[in-house]
Order: C-alpha cells, then structure tokens, then sequence
C-alpha cells in the first residue's frame, strides 16, 4: 500500500498520545468555558471553541497523511467519554464533526500543505462544521439572525487563533525539542532548508 495512506506503528502511538493528551487539556477547557459563560453569557462557547479542534490540526500538521485530524478528534472524544465527560457518547458524534471539518480542509489540499494559513483553515473548517453540527442540536433557527452571524463569526475566529494559530505555536515547540525526529513534519522541513 501507498505509504501516504498507511499509519507507522509510531504514528499511530503519536495519535494515541496526543488524543489521550488533548482529552485532559479539552476536559480542562469545560470547566474555563462554564466560568466564562456564567460571566459573560451564552456567546462565550464560540469564543473558547478553537481550542477543542486543536488536537485534530497539531496531529495532521506533525504526521501529515489523510483521517489523522479525524481520527485524533475521535479518540481525543473517546478519551474523554473514559475520562467521565457528562456528554457521555454523543461527544463522539461532536469529535467527528469537529474532525471532519479540519479533515476536509487538509483533504483539499491533497495532505500537501500545513502552513500556517492552511492550519488556520483548518480551524475555520471545524468551526463550520462544529456551527452546523450544534445549529442543528441545539434548534439555532430559533436564534435572531444577527445573533446567528455574530456566533459564527467568532466561532470562526476562535477556530483560526484556539485551532489553528495555536496548533502551530504547539507543534513549532515540539518540533524545537527533537521529539518528532523522523517524522513527515521533519522530512518537510528538512527538505525546505536544502
């Protein structure tokens, strides 16, 4: 098989650790989003809602091969459902929608490019997805119009600076440390400076 398509049992372990990882600091957010909502209202969870797409774009941007933001986002879901989320198993079903939509923004560009505004695209993606996913859950036709524009506005940019601003912050320090030697991000990186 093409190795493009096929996942390194490093890889795979990489997954598994930044699901297990991004689980915790994701159950962590909950409790930042509650208190910001009790503070400043309902719009808060678009504000904070960048940071739970985070671990599908720093996954992708470090392995680089197609369903790897999907599949962190969907393990990063079921770590939490383990880890006691009162979502229960519906946060599967917000992990692949948010998975989905930073997945397709990565698909789009044939898992080739993970620069900065492509990350950033990537966020923006899960934001969509995320927005129509919760549109649907929580009945948002019933919202005033430009309540609607303005939750989406800032989901979208919560997206680009939580998701995809950040994922890069984290993955240029992790790629600074040494640790992901060897890996597609290396090679691409490697390859840029000959």
């Amino acid at each position: 098989m093409n190795g493009k398509y096929t996942w390194t049992l490093r890889e795979t372990l990489i997954v598994a650790v930044l699901g297990a990882v991004f689980a915790v600091l994701y159950l962590g957010w909950v409790q930042v989003w509650l208190i910001a909502q009790a503070l400043f209202g309902p719009v808060t969870m678009d504000v904070v809602m960048g940071f739970w797409f985070v671990a599908s774009i720093v996954a992708a941007a470090i392995i680089r091969k197609p369903g790897v933001a999907f599949a962190t986002e969907v393990l990063t879901a079921a770590v939490q459902i383990l880890l006691g989320n009162p979502a229960g198993l519906l946060l599967l079903v917000t992990g692949a929608v948010q998975g989905a939509g930073a997945e397709a923004v990565f698909a789009a560009t044939r898992w080739r490019n993970y620069r900065l505004p492509v990350l950033m695209a990537a966020g923006v993606g899960a934001a969509l997805f995320s927005f129509a996913y919760t549109w649907i859950r929580f009945d948002y036709g019933a919202l005033a119009p430009g309540l609607l524009a303005t939750m989406l506005v800032l989901r979208c940019l919560s997206g680009v600076l939580l998701g995809g601003l950040l994922g890069h912050v984290i993955v240029a320090a992790l790629y600074r440390t040494g640790v992901l030697s060897g890996l597609a991000i290396d090679h691409a990186k490697r390859t840029a400076r000959a």
